[in-house]
């Protein structure tokens, strides 16, 4: 083409189409998709019908399990800790509803006794053992002890009993011998006088007023402080001067056994470290005069009976008799006795007024 003849060209504008015309051919085009995806799931779904089940095929099946498995686990670690409460009784009462019941109710037990186990007892600590041990040890040296005290007790009664009867022989003795001696010197025509006496018991009668110094201080001396007060003493010389002396304060003669022994076993108080102890054992006249052979309450009350080689000891181990009031009272005792009052020697007539004051 020669030069000449090209022609400049001509714009010619497309023409406009409608809106209608635009949307309408959208639409077209969409069906036509949709119909095309329609054809070909179900020349998908109709391969997969004719196709026979191979075991690849279960295979996806269980990868495909796996992964939807796995899914909710990574949903499970997002979820918070409530929504994983009520996931977990969700799951157990899935598996109740599955497990029958005879199969649930050993369980239950079991983990009820896995939360609240049994209570289990410490062992004991080493001091308690060692108490128990020193407890034990003791219990047992206690009760060979206390065997061997009682059998100490038994042969030691039996030898008590033994000298008391000695001791009731030798007083029927000597009793006898003396009614023989009466008898005999009267069968001669003669008097039989017996031996002086070798005990006395004095009691006081008066008061702490108008009594001058001598009185008081003898008083003082044979442990008289108060009205009623009595004392064993031993008759001598310087004790019968002192008698004297103090004769209008004080009454006295000479008791027989039967007073001696109501007088030590009702009235009779033991001196102890200074104090005054109850004889109600014979451990406790044993304690105090056991190396002088006093061991029980028939030897003191031999000892003061027969004014022994030990009464010092004896006497001063009982403590002062207090006396209650004469029952029936006094005469007056202002005047001497044989005058028709109270004070003064009385001789065997004072196992009448102490019997009247014990």
């Amino acid at each position: 083409v020669a030069p000449e003849e090209i022609s400049d060209p001509v714009y010619t504008p497309p023409a406009e189409e409608s809106a209608e015309e635009s949307v309408e051919s959208d639409k077209g085009e969409e069906v036509v998709e949709s119909d095309k995806a329609v054809s070909e799931e179900d020349e998908d779904i109709a391969e997969e019908v004719a196709a026979p089940v191979e075991e690849p095929v279960e295979v996806v099946a269980e990868e495909d399990k796996d992964e939807e498995m796995a899914e909710p686990e990574e949903v499970v670690e997002a979820v918070e800790p409530d929504q994983d409460e009520e996931m977990a009784v969700s799951d157990d009462e899935d598996i109740a509803e599955e497990v029958p019941a005879e199969v649930v109710a050993p369980v239950q037990e079991t983990r009820k006794t896995v939360k609240a186990p049994a209570m289990v007892v410490p062992a004991k600590p080493a001091s308690l053992l060692k108490k128990e041990a020193r407890a034990a040890e003791l219990a047992s040296k206690t009760a060979a002890s206390s065997k061997k005290l009682a059998t100490l007790k038994a042969a030691r009664r039996k030898e008590i009993v033994k000298k008391t009867a000695k001791y009731y022989k030798q007083y029927e003795a000597a009793d006898k011998e003396e009614v023989r001696l009466a008898r005999e010197a009267k069968a001669n025509g003669n008097y039989y006088v017996p031996a002086e006496a070798r005990l006395a018991f004095v009691v006081r009668l008066r008061g702490v007023n108008n009594i001058p110094p001598k009185p008081r201080k003898i008083m003082k001396l044979m442990r008289l402080r108060q009205i009623n007060n009595g004392v064993f003493v031993k008759l001598n010389k310087a004790s019968k001067e002192m008698l004297r002396i103090a004769e209008p304060y004080i009454t006295f003669g000479y008791p027989n056994l039967k007073t001696v022994r109501e007088l030590i076993y009702k009235r009779g108080f033991g001196k102890v470290n200074g104090q005054r102890v109850a004889i109600n054992d014979n451990t406790v006249i044993e304690q105090a005069l056991g190396k002088y052979g006093i061991v029980c309450i028939e030897d003191l009350i031999h000892e003061i009976f027969t004014v022994g080689p030990h009464f010092k000891q004896a006497n001063n181990f009982l403590w002062h008799f207090k006396l209650s009031c004469a029952k029936g009272g006094l005469r007056k005792i202002n005047n001497h006795f044989v005058e028709g009052g109270d004070f003064g020697n009385r001789e065997h007539f004072i196992n009448n007024i102490v019997r009247r004051m014990n």
